[in-house]
């Protein structure tokens, strides 16, 4: 059985403080879409792209040489304090936010998104960026207020200018990274959505592309969608899955090359 381990309660602890206001949300959505923001909404990888505000465009081999598998979080918190020590400022770095390009065709996803009847969808952002890079480039954008939720790493700005990302969690899951567990977050989510509405959504909807998005794609059913990044890890694993253990995933799953591939697939079920 593919999946994560029972959860420590400290995550459910920090779930519970992240949705603490959801009660504030309409319940009467018919869908929930959960989105990834690294190459799924933005067309790069947002930590990647705060190297072009370093010395030269490149951080130290000694800096880079600390990077560990599983603790990606505690490594760009050094990267973070590295920028700050050579001088980069917050608007240095919400300048470099704001100028990664969309994914092909995510504008278009995010209008039809808005353009939908307010009961059609809740729309929740789950990444393992942080804050700080995120509001940066939906407000750029113009789509910050699209998002119900965002959950993401903590960052704020301290007293000497620099940029301090904390974790979003711990968790026992062995398929994810130490500091976030998107299936947790995901299962956590819907179960209190679900209460608090009193009724299930018709279908859960998940878009990304990494890794990191194939665990908490393992939560959804067989109503369900999950859009994976054609030819990205997530879609690799999927496939994977279906061969090396037919039935172990439920969703359905549609690739998508550009947004507008899902929203061919939800102009077809939000007319059912």
């Amino acid at each position: 059985m593919i999946g994560c381990l029972p959860l420590h309660e400290e995550p459910l602890r920090r779930a519970d403080i992240m949705a603490s206001s959801s009660a504030r949300i309409p319940s009467d959505k018919r869908f929930i879409i959960f989105f990834d923001f690294d190459e799924t909404i933005v067309d790069e990888t947002s930590d990647d792209m705060v190297v072009q505000a370093a010395p030269g465009h490149h951080l130290p081999g000694w800096l880079k040489d600390t990077y560990q598998p599983g603790r990606y979080n505690e490594y760009m918190q050094r990267v973070l304090a590295y920028l700050a020590e050579h001088g980069v400022t917050e608007s240095d770095l919400r300048s470099i936010m704001e100028k990664i390009p969309a994914t092909p065709g995510m504008l278009t996803l995010f209008q039809f998104l808005r353009a939908r009847p307010s009961q059609d969808f809740e729309i929740v952002l789950v990444s393992d960026a942080n804050t700080f890079f995120i509001e940066s480039w939906l407000r750029r954008f113009g789509f910050r207020q699209l998002f119900h939720r965002i959950f993401t790493n903590p960052a704020t700005f301290n007293k000497d200018g620099r940029l301090v990302m904390r974790p979003f969690h711990s968790h026992d899951c062995l398929r994810c990274p130490d500091n976030m567990c998107k299936q947790a977050i995901v299962r956590d989510y819907v179960a209190r959505r679900t209460q608090e509405r009193g009724r299930p959504y018709q279908r859960v909807f998940y878009v990304g592309d990494g890794a990191n998005d194939f665990c908490p794609a393992l939560s959804l059913g067989p109503r369900d969608i999950a859009f994976p990044r054609r030819d990205f890890p997530m879609h690799r694993l999927i496939t994977e899955t279906h061969e090396a253990m037919p039935g172990e995933f439920k969703a359905v799953t549609v690739p998508w090359a550009s947004g507008e591939d899902v929203v061919k697939r939800l102009r077809k079920l939000v007319a059912e």
